[in-house]
């Protein structure tokens, strides 16, 4: 089936919910012809997981059924919210009587093309009732206004797809510039790759360059497949000539093979011979043909294919060497194909060339009707090109030229010199139109032979249809599934070579390494870059840094000077809180960042759950960094660091930015809270959480608990976490949770003046007035500088009394709780007794003189 209808998008999504807010989804994808169908329950009154799926598949058309007349506890319903959010999009309404979950059952075993069982089906039937009701009507509307019969097995059905993968939200993918840049000029570079989809868009194919989009949306999860895919990296990079083998190999396949291939999954309806020799069904007979040339194509290619992939020992390439270039039913169909279709006959680009193709695709002798047809084509194009041949004698026009186009057809092409030599154009020429150094034009004889030429090829398109689908379209039909498979293996080995392999050959060695994963942690990376800034900038730092997260990460802004009586007093809220110093294993949980770089710090017990603080100048490229970095990896891709160890994450979440939402009228603060809701409803353990300056939008003391109670949130969670914020009171969770590290981002103060030095460094640093350098840094007025410095100096002395009397009351209960500490550490430490005792020896030695 062509793609005919100039959609920016192939996909067709239905929309059903119930009142228990499940939502069902079933995703239909036209160019590859396959069914993503997932049902889950919806967390989010602003519908975040629906939001998520559709900036995934951004649909063509959406498919719901008519209005609720409430929705439970304030949700919109889906069909009201594809009207506030998606109006730009076809939306349709079906009766509910279309959303049949017992007709969608019977639908898909009947279109799948894999055994039901194994899709779950009869396993799942009652849970999944949503999504097979979705299924029913999508595939009814798909029938009726593309009129088209679906090929029975021949359609890919997947269930639950969207949470077989990570699941990025719609805010992350826009926070992340996985898709899109963030803005339409970054630093002056309007014309280069400015997000981590276009820096790797190196496909040749729309199918692989989907697929590539597909998968930077919804990395993988299942470690096997990621494995498998990075086996196959390591060995494009170690064997020059696979690789080089594989790149030639695609070449040969025509760009459109995969939709074209996917096409047999439909059949048109039949039409009424009134209206066989109608301009639209002529235009769908080329399609037909020109299908069958490229699957011809295609099929030839593949011998070639398999001598490349006959040797190669990684489990992907083998497998696709086994599924594909081993199968005997493509080289009988290679056979079948061969005794309709000529062998000369290939795909090609040149209008007048493709034309001709397809009107001589058929064997001579097959067909009467059409070898008449065939005749009058040949003599109508010789006789315009006689025409040609008599105008250029009659008129002196030695250079005149007879090109071909779709639109017009023939039409001559006289350079404007040749005129000029003549003075004038014969008044014989009509439809004059200047075209840079020559001109375009016709005569009313050439007209009257574009027009018999032009019926002639059409009874030649619309009689080559009629032997191909008595002779060939139903046998290719039977063996439909072999299709649909080679079409995804192409795209797969599209993205894996064109994009990945290539992307990484073109950087010097070493650039980018392979990432292994582990079970349960830790996520460490050494030497790592920012993918798509050091693509833009050739100048841009490398950050010779590690990054700890062994689970969790939390990164704030932080400083020395701490406030006992609020150390005191947290300590307090722990124990309501009902946390033990036993619960950490004596691992750290928190990492602590401050100031400027890209570092890694990892930790001996893998299994801990780690938070990770830090500050300034570059973070916000760190966090970028870190969340791409992991993408990269699960969607199989070599990363661009030194090394890096990490553990499959299912879930990214982000808040970053400090922006109005208008749509919602949320002011900053409210959709700060709106989508720290929706992170800290739906995290989980293997979850990544990316937060950017949490509470600064509300008052300092409202946002500071705010941000202390999100941060003993996570902690209790255990995701992965990175929290940046410029509340430094906030460094006082290191001192309460043992499980908490802090780290800084490196400044240093030369004259006044800041210099950064995009280095990640362990412990903590405080810069004095640092806002105020950073001021002077962005050009406030010296005066204003100057006053703000005698406040902030007030405000600083009257501190520093309030902590020297806090420091005299509760010096000895910081000191007891500071050996308390490190005791419980000891006392969970998996080292040998001998260096127990010396650490115990160590802290007695320390520490004795302070209690006398």
């Amino acid at each position: 089936m062509e793609d005919d209808t100039g959609e920016r998008s192939s996909f067709v999504i239905g929309l059903i919910e119930n009142r228990a807010k499940e939502v069902g989804v079933a995703a239909f994808d036209l160019r590859s012809a396959s069914l993503h169908l997932s049902e889950y329950i919806e967390t989010s009154s602003s519908y975040q997981n629906t939001k998520t799926l559709l900036h995934f598949y951004d649909p063509m058309a959406i498919i719901v059924p008519p209005n609720k007349l409430a929705a439970p506890d304030g949700m919109v319903g889906v069909s009201e919210l594809v009207d506030k959010f998606y109006s730009s999009i076809l939306k349709v309404t079906m009766h509910r009587g279309c959303f049949d979950d017992t007709k969608g059952a019977v639908l898909v075993k009947s279109l799948a093309a894999k055994e039901p069982s194994a899709l779950g089906l009869d396993t799942y039937y009652k849970q999944y009732y949503l999504c097979l009701a979705a299924a029913a009507a999508t595939i009814k509307w798909i029938e009726a206004e593309k009129g088209i019969i679906i090929t029975n097995h021949s359609l890919l059905v997947t269930f639950n797809g969207s949470f077989d993968h990570m699941n990025i939200d719609a805010t992350s993918v826009h926070n992340l510039e996985i898709i899109e840049p963030l803005h339409s000029t970054l630093l002056g570079t309007s014309n280069k790759k400015r997000s981590l989809f276009q820096t790797l868009k190196s496909t040749r194919t729309a199918g692989g360059t989907r697929l590539l989009r597909a998968n930077l949306l919804q990395p993988l999860k299942d470690i096997e497949t990621i494995k498998a895919r990075l086996d196959c990296l390591d060995e494009l990079m170690s064997n020059e000539q696979l690789f080089f083998g594989l790149s030639q190999a695609l070449q040969k396949f025509p760009k459109e093979t995969d939709r074209v291939l996917c096409n047999f999954c439909f059949k048109r309806k039949k039409v009424t011979n009134e209206v066989l020799g109608g301009i639209d069904n002529a235009r769908k007979s080329q399609v037909v043909i020109g299908n069958i040339i490229i699957l011809k194509t295609a099929l030839d290619a593949l011998p070639f294919l398999s001598k490349v992939l006959k040797d190669a020992n990684s489990f992907l390439l083998a497998n696709i060497y086994k599924s594909v270039c081993a199968n005997e039913k493509y080289a009988c169909m290679r056979k079948r194909i061969g005794e309709v279709i000529d062998e000369d006959v290939v795909d090609a680009r040149v209008p007048f060339v493709a034309r001709t193709q397809q009107c001589f695709a058929v064997k001579a002798g097959i067909d009467g009707f059409l070898d008449i047809a065939r005749r009058s084509f040949c003599d109508t194009s010789q006789a315009i090109h006689n025409l040609a041949n008599k105008y250029r004698e009659d008129y002196k026009l030695p250079n005149l030229k007879i090109p071909f186009n779709n639109r017009h057809g023939f039409y001559f092409n006289i350079p404007l010199k040749d005129i000029q030599t003549q003075g004038k154009l014969p008044t014989k020429f009509i439809q004059v139109a200047k075209h840079g150094n020559s001109i375009h034009c016709s005569t009313l004889d050439l007209a009257s032979l574009n027009a018999r030429n032009k019926s002639a090829a059409k009874e030649c398109y619309l009689r080559t249809q009629v032997c191909l689908e008595a002779a060939l379209m139903d046998a290719i039909r039977e063996d439909v599934s072999v299709l649909t498979l080679l079409a995804e293996i192409l795209c797969l080995l599209d993205m894996i070579v064109n994009s990945f392999a290539h992307m990484i050959s073109t950087k010097p060695v070493d650039r980018y390494t392979r990432p292994h994963f582990t079970e349960n942690g830790p996520l460490a990376i050494d030497a790592g870059r920012h993918p798509i800034l050091e693509s833009v900038h050739t100048d841009f730092v490398v950050r010779t840094s590690s990054m700890l997260v062994a689970a969790l990460f939390l990164t704030l802004t932080l400083t020395l000077s701490l406030s006992f009586s609020i150390c005191i007093a947290a300590q307090q809220h722990l124990s309501f809180r009902g946390f033990k110093h036993g619960d950490c294993h004596g691992a750290q949980h928190v990492m602590i960042y401050l100031s400027s770089t890209t570092t890694v710090i990892t930790h001996n017990n893998i299994n801990s759950r780690s938070l990770l603080f830090w500050v300034r100048s570059g973070k916000s490229t760190y966090l970028q960094q870190i969340c791409l970095i992991v993408i990269l990896a699960q969607i199989g891709c070599y990363i661009p660091a030194r090394f890096a160890t990490l553990r499959v994450v299912d879930r990214v979440f982000t808040r970053m930015g400090t922006l109005h939402n208008l749509e919602s009228n949320s002011s900053t603060f409210m959709t700060e809270m709106k989508e720290t809701a929706f992170i800290l409803q739906n995290i989980s353990e293997r979850s990544l959480v990316v937060m950017d300056e949490l509470g600064r939008a509300t008052s300092s003391s409202d946002g500071f608990a705010i941000a202390w109670s999100c941060c003993e949130q996570l902690l209790s969670l255990k995701p992965y976490t990175i929290f940046a914020t410029h509340m430094e009171k906030l460094s006082q969770v290191a001192s309460i949770y043992p499980n908490v590290k802090i780290l800084h981002f490196n400044v240093e103060v030369k004259n006044n003046r800041l210099d950064f030095k995009f280095e990640l460094k362990d412990g903590r640093r405080h810069v004095p007035h640092y806002g105020l350098l950073l001021a002077g840094v962005a050009g406030l007025p010296t005066s204003v500088i100057e006053t703000a410095k005698n406040i902030t100096s007030r405000i600083t002395e009257k501190e520093g009394k309030r902590k020297e009397l806090n420091y005299e009351a509760y010096e000895g209960i910081q000191m007891a709780y500071t050996v308390a500490q490190r005791l419980i550490c000891l006392k969970y430490s998996t080292q040998d007794e001998d260096s127990i005792r010396q650490a115990l020896e160590h802290l007695k030695t320390t520490n004795l003189q302070n209690f006398r």
